[in-house]
């Protein structure tokens, strides 16, 4: 990856114009599904909101060259439908070319920094819905905690809610994350019990002027079919940090027979898993589909 890296330095510097090009080129897929009927969607944006680690390595996705070695590899294994990051990686993967064919969604929000003091307050500093069109891309996501303990949940539900209205006015998918989440001791902790996933569903569900063009990303906890109950929006499955793969492929496999379930949005456990085989991890993925 050395020699693509010096590349896109080279094109960076040199001719900042390459990217829009780049964008103008690229062949749109012909549909969000794969031949499977389902989103495979690669998961990269962790490292915006400085959420670089990976298992015991808190750096582990800090190394641009291999990551982008990583995902260029994960898009070009057989199903996987598309990609899911910010600009900074979007614009290296235009750059490699490594995006024709795929559906693409831009990372909308990031300031909501992993461990900070202010991580509920997820201002929206990256995609917004002008330039994900402009780009031609597919969509965008927005990270969409509730604290209701933290002041600073209002005004993150009426940027969500705001995102939704100006990414459905140019038909666009807003890809919403929500999580009712909780301070404890000093550091934001997601509830992933089935309730609270449930209450964050209902309340995600209702952001925006209209719900048309609204996906859900959700996780996988107990009593999916519970929780998936709570809206008939389309949901695909994000994939977290796994620490038992067999056992988080059993539960994605359980899940995406449910009605709303349009498919998988994974990230590190695909790019970095225990083995090292990216190959392997995202092909056993797509096989689930």
């Amino acid at each position: 990856m050395t020699d693509k890296v010096r590349e896109i330095v080279a094109r960076r510097v040199g001719n900042p114009e390459a990217i829009a090009e780049a964008a103008a080129r690229r062949v749109r897929p012909r549909s969000l599904f794969g031949p499977h009927g389902r989103t495979m969607i690669i998961a990269a944006d962790h490292p915006a909101r400085g959420a670089n680690k990976v298992g015991a390595d808190p750096l582990a996705m800090a190394d641009r060259g291999e990551l982008l070695d990583r995902l260029c590899l994960a898009l070009e294994r057989p199903g996987v439908t598309g990609v899911l990051a910010t600009a900074d990686i979007l614009d290296d993967l235009l750059l490699l070319g490594a995006l024709d064919g795929k559906t693409v969604f831009g990372s909308m929000n990031r300031t909501g920094l992993a461990g900070s003091s202010f991580e509920i307050d997820d201002r929206f500093a990256g995609y917004d819905a002008e330039s994900i069109a402009r780009m031609g891309f597919d969509g965008g996501k927005m990270l969409t905690r509730i604290a209701l303990g933290d002041p600073a949940t209002p005004s993150v539900l009426e940027n969500s809610a705001n995102a939704v209205n100006e990414l459905a006015e140019r038909r666009l998918i807003a890809m919403v994350e929500p999580f009712l989440s909780n301070w404890v001791d000093g550091k934001i902790v997601n509830d992933l019990s089935p309730e609270a996933v449930i209450r964050s569903i209902t309340i995600a569900s209702g952001l925006g002027r209209t719900s048309a063009y609204t996906w859900l990303k959700l996780p996988v906890v107990e009593d999916m079919e519970r929780v998936l109950a709570a809206s008939t929006l389309p949901a695909v499955l994000l994939g977290g940090e796994v620490r038992d793969a067999d056992a988080a492929f059993a539960a994605w496999q359980k899940a995406l027979a449910l009605p709303t379930v349009q498919g998988l949005v994974v990230g590190r456990s695909l790019l970095y898993p225990h083995d090292g085989d990216v190959a392997k991890a995202v092909d056993t993925a797509v096989g689930l589909l």
